[in-house]
């Protein structure tokens, strides 16, 4: 796909984000990877739902800026993600409410913040495990998540939000929305009796379709 429709796709996915309500104001970043390892994101303090192809941020395979405007102050959570994983195409951040919720939640386990409460949600997110909390714009972060970006392609950000990986933008985008879909779930069953998938199903769904 030429850099111009990839342009073209980041703000419509921006746009769809944004009128579903996964993200409001300036909040939430999205990038997508070029064939020669630069890669474009949309600018600091932009909303979402009003993106212009023209202004993205183009940074060079290094992380460094080179054109349109300044790029978002959470660059590093991409830079780390594409260094630590080399099938990523796309990455997508969001402070989406009910997953943002879950991050602010005391007990959570750390190694999986939410349960596999469907088959989807082990099919698109898999095991999400909880970063610290850092200031935004913390470069400490960077490093909290490379810890965790080889093995996982989604985490979650203590109260903050998701940062989800993929091989492609409609990936990345699809396993963002399964994970806040699967947040405002396991909010709604707070109170009741609940019946995660078995260790088992789990398995049998990462070795037919694998996880993420």
């Amino acid at each position: 796909m030429s850099e111009a429709a990839l342009r073209e796709r980041i703000c419509l996915a921006g746009a769809s984000l944004f009128k579903r309500g996964l993200t409001f104001g300036s909040t939430g970043n999205i990038s997508v990877m070029l064939d020669d390892g630069g890669w474009l994101l949309t600018p600091t303090n932009s909303s979402l739902g009003e993106l212009d192809p023209a202004r993205l941020s183009r940074l060079d395979k290094d992380g460094r800026h080179i054109s349109g405007d300044k790029p978002t102050k959470e660059a590093f959570l991409h830079r780390v993600m594409y260094a630590e994983r080399g099938e990523a195409r796309a990455v997508v951040h969001l402070h989406s409410t009910h997953a943002a919720a879950v991050s602010c939640m005391d007990g959570l386990n750390p190694h999986a913040c939410l349960p596999p409460l469907t088959a989807y949600y082990v099919m698109r997110v898999g095991r999400l495990p909880l970063v610290g909390y850092f200031p935004p714009g913390d470069e400490e972060l960077a490093k909290a998540v490379g810890k965790l970006a080889g093995r996982h392609h989604a985490v979650l950000l203590a109260n903050h939000g998701p940062v989800v990986a993929g091989t492609s933008l409609d990936n990345a985008v699809y396993a963002s929305e399964e994970l806040e879909e699967t947040a405002r779930i396991f909010l709604l069953l707070r109170s009741e009796r609940t019946s995660p998938l078995s260790e088992a199903a789990v398995d049998e769904l990462r070795a037919r379709f694998g996880s993420g």
